[in-house]
């Protein structure tokens, strides 16, 4: 099977097809697809339909409870504490979004911290929910641990991405990023188009550097060594702020939640404990919200136009790079990989579905 270029109907109404045969409702399967297919929209590859493979062997596994439901265990006007019952990441993650945002827009700030979920996609598509709402959005989270302290060859924290938003025009400044190296999700799609990954990425389960994709996977996977954090394996690149950056990921994600740190997660039969942090702030509380943006849109302006490096033609702003696959994408499709149209192809007979009806 080739590389296919998909539209973005297509695979809305395979993906939702699929979730459904699984087990979740129509709402349910609709807001897993969002999660998804924003993620292939704004050009991330590595947390699209790539991770359909996994989430359908996570529920065979045991780790997703299809019909559960979120339950706060510990509430205040600013704060809560939510059991994920090992539901669905993006499910849990939605509630939890939307309860910062009610939170913020009745008392001005809203922070919920949940314990015992699942995988959620992709950072920033909750912290845009509260951009949305015109309001600044926090979005962490733990899991599967995949990347080592600094100087340490075990992996102990998992690659714990950051997502924040601020409303802006014409698009949100949108940061979404690991505090690893690289995710693994990156390391996957370089494992599937057969490419060697670039020197410091990640470690073989020697605890070497290693540019073969699929040794670095099996130590991850293997929990013998993994990725390097933000920064690289050595302090003289700033290797230890991003092994801090993590650290303060998990800390708000599972500590505060007494929920499962990364190095915990996935060990349990039947249990991810996957664990996630949100945050939503009114700028009202901070004075005009108006004036505000308008000051981000402007500073955001002057460093587009700030003057380019030699040979370097265009500065980005975070979420421009995104905001501009997604107008691309949805007009000409999305390129899917034959490796994985083979999985959806495999999920497909598993469920009873015709792969061809949905892409001719």
């Amino acid at each position: 099977m080739n590389s296919k270029v998909i539209r973005i109907d297509q695979l809305r109404a395979f993906c939702e097809e699929a979730f459904s045969r699984l087990g979740f409702n129509h709402s349910d399967s609709t807001i897993i697809t969002d999660v998804l297919l924003l993620s292939d929209l704004f050009g991330i590859d590595s947390h699209g339909i790539n991770r359909f493979k996994m989430y359908h062997q996570q529920i065979k596994a045991g780790y997703i409870e299809i019909t559960s439901q979120p339950e706060i265990v510990m509430e205040t006007p600013v704060s809560a504490v939510m059991d994920g019952k090992r539901g669905m990441g993006q499910l849990v993650a939605n509630v939890a979004m939307k309860i910062a945002i009610e939170k913020a827009m009745t008392s001005g700030v809203g922070l919920v911290t949940v314990r015992n979920s699942n995988h959620y996609g992709i950072a920033g598509f909750y912290s845009l929910m509260a951009s949305n709402e015109g309001l600044i959005g926090i979005s962490m989270t733990n899991s599967l641990a995949a990347v080592v302290p600094t100087f340490g060859k075990t992996p102990m924290m998992g690659t714990n991405p950051i997502a924040f938003s601020f409303p802006a025009k014409p698009h949100p400044f949108n940061f979404d990023s690991a505090t690893s190296v690289v995710s693994v999700g990156k390391i996957e799609v370089h494992n599937k188009l057969d490419q060697p990954i670039p020197f410091g990425w990640g470690l073989n389960s020697e605890g070497m550097d290693e540019q073969n994709p699929t040794e670095v996977l099996r130590s991850v996977f293997s929990g013998k060594s993994g990725l390097h954090p933000l920064g690289g394996g050595s302090e003289e690149h700033g290797g230890h702020k991003g092994y801090g950056f993590s650290m303060i990921v998990e800390i708000l994600c599972s500590i505060i939640s007494m929920g499962t740190t990364s190095n915990h997660v996935e060990k349990t039969a039947g249990t991810s404990g996957v664990c996630h942090f949100f945050a939503a702030i009114d700028p009202k509380i901070f004075g005009d919200s108006t004036a505000i943006q308008k000051h981000l849109e402007n500073y955001l302006k002057e460093i587009r136009s700030s003057e380019k490096a030699k040979d370097k033609e265009r500065i980005y702003t975070h979420g421009e790079k995104e905001a501009e696959s997604f107008i691309q994408r949805k007009a000409n499709g999305i390129v899917i990989h034959p490796k994985t149209l083979n999985e959806m192809n495999e999920l497909s007979n598993e469920l009873g579905m015709d792969f061809n009806t949905y892409f001719q």
